[in-house]
């Protein structure tokens, strides 16, 4: 006789066939088509898009919808001297949780409709904006988010209510200056100087200290062709990030005063664009008040933790941007994840995906019966 497979056996399933086969931002289809093959096995009703990757599912019956979004995509890395796509941002293990709670919600008596929204490109930024143009949060009163959490943020067996990311930009740029030969500098502009002084500029951005943020170069490139000709064009990034969103804006309009400054002072030209605004998190109290209270139903109160405050940013924090009366929290998990969100060796316990589930499954199910208290 055929063993029936525990709901355990069937979680670990789901992961490891995620973590095995990647796919990078905007290319999940192999993704999106696992996902849809394990609705059906559900008999869940989804929607897939013409145009993008990613799917909806939904449950239950009402007017009200409580939403929850997992991200599908990977990084794109080196992983071992090999650049590939790689789960070292754990959204592998956010698919299989939001799955999870999904398999055992779908059998429930709700009093509102719960909706599973299989995000794209979480990681290169418009993903969350992509789906929010697609109508996914019409009628949607609560909307959650689930993440494993570094251990230097939580230990595995500890759960937060809530995840309070920052914000982030970028920027690419270029300076456009002359070349010269490496024994006549006076009749050049080298774009060499420039970085140096936008590099100093960045340093000198004085915000009040009880603000947290950072502006840095994190790549440039300046190459005349040879070693004795000075290079008068280069190519720049800056990565700015603040816990507030307020800040950021302030630390943008700072920077672009800035490339004036220097721009006039070497008598060059410096272009730039900004790229892929990640908003800050703006919490639902409410939202997390539920949470907190379904961690302590699923787990017990040893189990719960204080919100975590992250310098890393989710474009989950696009969809209260862009309807503000939303209600929503993302859910952090403890996983002895080392050593860190992003390294390519990245590991964590898998006892958490259990974990997750359990309290995504109680926090959607009480959002579902409006219970705060």
């Amino acid at each position: 006789m055929k063993q029936v497979a525990s709901e355990t056996d069937i979680i670990l399933e789901w992961f490891d066939h995620f973590h095995k086969y990647p796919e990078v931002s905007w290319k999940e289809f192999n993704t999106t088509k696992k996902i849809a093959s394990i609705l059906d096995e559900m008999k869940v009703p989804y929607k897939l898009f013409d145009d993008v990757t990613g799917l909806v599912a939904e449950i239950g019956s009402g007017e009200e919808v409580i939403a929850v979004r997992a991200d599908i995509d990977a990084l794109w890395q080196e992983v071992n001297g090999v650049m590939q796509a790689n789960h070292s941002c754990g959204h592998d293990a956010n698919i299989t949780m939001v799955l999870g709670a999904l398999m055992k919600l779908k059998d429930m008596q709700l009093k509102s409709r719960v909706r599973f929204i299989f995000q794209p490109a979480e990681e290169t930024g418009g993903g969350a904006l992509s789906m929010i143009a697609r109508d996914v949060l019409k009628d949607v009163s609560y909307l959650y988010g689930v993440h494993l959490r570094p251990s230097e943020e939580l230990p595995l067996g500890k759960v937060a209510p809530a995840i309070h990311h920052g914000a982030a930009v970028f920027l690419e740029g270029t300076v456009q200056g002359i070349d010269a030969h490496g024994a006549r500098p006076h009749q050049g502009k080298n774009a060499v100087d420039v970085l140096f002084a936008i590099q100093q500029m960045l340093q000198n951005l004085h915000i009040n200290p009880s603000e947290v943020c950072s502006a840095k170069l994190t790549k440039i490139v300046a190459d005349g062709g040879s070693i004795n000709i000075i290079p008068g064009k280069a190519t720049f990034s800056i990565d700015v990030r603040a816990q507030k969103n307020e800040v950021i804006k302030e630390l943008q309009k700072r920077i672009e005063k800035g490339f004036g400054h220097i721009a006039s002072m070497f008598d060059v030209d410096v272009q730039w664009e900004w790229l892929d605004l990640t908003p800050g998190a703006e919490v639902s109290e409410e939202a997390a008040k539920i949470a907190e209270l379904s961690i302590i139903e699923a787990c017990g109160l040893d189990y719960l933790a204080p919100a975590v405050i992250t310098p890393g940013s989710d474009d989950f924090h696009y969809y209260t941007v862009k309807q503000p009366a939303l209600k929503a929290a993302m859910i952090g998990i403890g996983a002895n994840l080392v050593p860190g969100l992003h390294h390519p060796n990245m590991t964590f316990d898998k006892e958490a995906l259990q974990i997750g589930i359990d309290v995504l499954t109680a926090t959607l199910k009480n959002a579902a019966r409006g219970k705060t208290e």
